[in-house]
């Protein structure tokens, strides 16, 4: 059995060993729901008996109970039933008992038994005995509320999740990964930092304060300078457009319900209204319709009006309209459009996470319009880029071509070609096998690579996508005078290295820790006069580096300095100076170095140029010695 397999194999049975001990601590009421296997372990949700809980304290009995229970030695058997022997089974199982009811005529109903006393609804697979379980390495880590079916509208459950596996170590050190990464949370590192915020009044929207934005422009700056190089164009357009263009697009028809509308005006209600049969989600089938009133005077919106407009959640259809204003010849392709717009995406309340899931964000976009036979050329040209940028950050990554889905559209030849080119692209560049297929799982407007980077604690994110598309281009009619002036489409390819910039700036936080490198760091130097008759000196330190495009901040209050030096330290700034009488008088600059190493009588002009060397190089590593 292969590594994966197994991991899923034991994890999911463990998840009814949780179930059984729950059920024997808190009793038969107990109704307990699903629970499957997830990547590090598994959970379970339940709804317990009134006045009960499962708390912290609670977690040790739990995990002695399962312990004893996989001592048993109890035999699972597999069983398949009928619809109606279900039922029976799980007559008092309220969530068993739906799931089997949604269960298609023909599916086939399979049960496992745990012992004599415990049985779940499940397709299995599981072991053949508890004792196959007695080497497995489990934790109880946390307990929360989940909805049933995850619909906020349905029951409040009690989910509880485990850690699982194979062996002690294993486990001691994803729990020590964890704990690690709890440290690394980039909202924690974001407050302490002054990187930015989140209110209310702006769900899933970051405010960024004045040190978190100068390193968004640090990074911005550097996506510039490498898209330049490679011969890029930067445009920019409206926010908002007419519904017009969301219905040629075509996320008028498939993105609506995660789009921010404007809705046109038809006027104002004269009396209160009543509008009969609302519902909140429009698949729920069971949701009861309620009636919403509207109080006489309002406005009336009808999103349906010819001036409806919506914040755009992509960019695409406007690079599609730059491209089309004129009339283009096979000459000028490849033509690259870059783009760091801002853009609206509407999410669920629940699924929004510090800067990883928001509703507004910009990316390093770029739509790059080519001929087929550019494909495989401008698709490596886009993996030296990211092999560049993520070179610079430090970080390893891997790519996943995800090839064409049977709801594809286009010529099936088109398509078979871009695959052929995609994967020599690959081959050439890893050597076959050395990146992952993802077989029908491409997007239905063309096949698509993902680069998936890789941490410092060995998280996986996905971050970089290039995209073929020969959809949009067929939309909006796009065409160029080919070598034999005959009209052609391009094809377009959408292309993204950092992907939102707000959560590569929530990886890149919990990756270097705060401890941003010298290039990319909010300020980069900090100032320390020891007393004020040292301000003047430090004035014309601080003119110079700034003079320079270093950027530097100074305390030039009657503070004490070992109380300036801890405020910059607790910035993370790379290099405090501190400045006395010595340097005033010699022109030099004594460094605290993060990580405290320090070094003492630098020259100006050489601390200078070691600060140009590092922004210039985009140095990972701070310059710690004049050798």
């Amino acid at each position: 059995m292969e590594h994966e397999e197994y991991l899923k194999l034991y994890r999911h049975s463990l998840a009814h060993i949780l179930a059984k001990a729950v059920i024997e601590l808190y009793g038969k009421d107990v109704q307990y729901a699903i629970g499957p296997q997830i990547e590090d372990g598994a959970y379970y949700d339940f709804v317990l008996p009134e006045g009960k809980a499962i708390t912290e304290g609670d977690f040790k009995a739990i995990e002695d109970r399962m312990h004893e229970i996989i001592k048993r030695r109890e035999p699972w058997t597999r069983k398949e039933v009928t619809r109606d022997e279900a039922l029976a089974i799980f007559k008092d199982q309220k969530y068993k008992t739906e799931l089997i009811n949604d269960l298609p005529a023909d599916e086939k109903i399979t049960v496992y038994y745990t012992g004599d006393d415990y049985v779940d609804l499940c397709r299995g697979p599981h072991v053949e005995n508890s004792q196959e379980l007695l080497g497995a390495a489990f934790k109880i880590h946390s307990v929360s509320m989940a909805y049933w079916r995850g619909d906020e509208k349905r029951d409040h459950m009690t989910r509880v999740y485990l850690y699982a596996f194979p062996s002690k170590d294993e486990l001691k050190q994803h729990i020590k990964m964890i704990e690690e990464a709890k440290e690394r949370d980039h909202k924690k590192i974001g407050a302490q930092l002054e990187l930015f915020m989140f209110n209310e009044t702006a769900p899933g929207m970051p405010y960024w304060l004045p040190r978190g934005w100068k390193m968004y422009k640090a990074l911005l700056a550097y996506s510039r300078e490498v898209q330049e190089r490679h011969g890029y164009t930067e445009i920019a357009a409206p926010l908002i457009n007419n519904k017009k263009l969301w219905l040629v697009s075509g996320h008028w028809a498939h993105y609506l319900n995660n789009m921010f509308i404007v809705p046109g005006f038809d006027g104002y209600t004269k009396a209160d209204a009543n509008i009969e049969n609302v519902v909140s989600n429009l698949k729920d089938e069971t949701e009861a319709p309620r009636a919403v009133k509207i109080q006489a005077g309002s406005l009336i919106y009808n999103r349906e009006n010819i001036d409806t407009m919506a914040a755009k959640p992509m960019n695409c259809p406007n690079a599609m309209l730059t491209y089309k204003r004129k009339n283009r010849s096979y000459k000028e392709l490849p033509i690259r459009y870059s783009e760091y717009d801002v853009l609206h995406r509407k999410e669920k309340s629940g699924q929004m996470n510090g800067l990883f899931r928001v509703q507004e964000f910009r990316q390093d976009d770029d739509h790059t319009f080519v001929m087929e036979s550019q494909i495989k050329s401008e698709i490596a040209d886009i993996i030296s880029i990211a092999d560049e940028v993520y070179k610079t950050f430090g970080v390893t990554y891997r790519a996943e071509l995800s090839t064409r889905p049977d709801d594809y559209m286009g010529d099936i030849n088109v398509w078979n070609q871009a695959e052929k080119d995609l994967k020599e692209i690959l081959d050439e560049k890893y050597g076959e096998g050395g990146y992952e297929i993802n077989e029908g799982d491409g997007a239905f407007y063309g096949p698509k690579i993902d680069l998936q980077i890789k941490d410092a604690i060995g998280r996986e994110w996905q971050c970089g996508t290039i995209q073929l598309d020969f959809q949009l281009p067929h939309n909006f009619g796009l065409t160029y005078t080919a070598e034999d002036g005959t009209q052609q489409m391009p094809v377009v390819i959408h292309r993204a290295i950092y992907g939102s910039l707000e959560r590569f700036i929530g990886i890149i936080t919990e990756n270097f820790k705060g401890n941003f490198p010298f290039w990319l760091s909010p300020y980069q130097v900090g100032i320390v006069p020891i007393r004020t008759e040292h301000n003047a000196y430090a004035k014309k330190v601080e003119d110079l580096l700034r003079d320079n495009g270093i950027r530097v901040e100074a305390d030039y209050s009657d503070n004490n300095m070992k109380t300036k030096i801890k405020t910059f330290r607790g910035f993370k700034d790379p290099y405090v100076l501190v400045l006395g009488d010595k340097e005033a008088a010699e022109n030099t600059v004594s460094i605290n170095i993060r990580g405290n190493k320090q070094l003492n009588g630098v020259p100006l002009e050489k601390f200078l140029e070691l600060c140009q060397k590092m922004n210039k190089e985009h140095s990972l590593d701070l310059i710690d010695s004049l050798d």
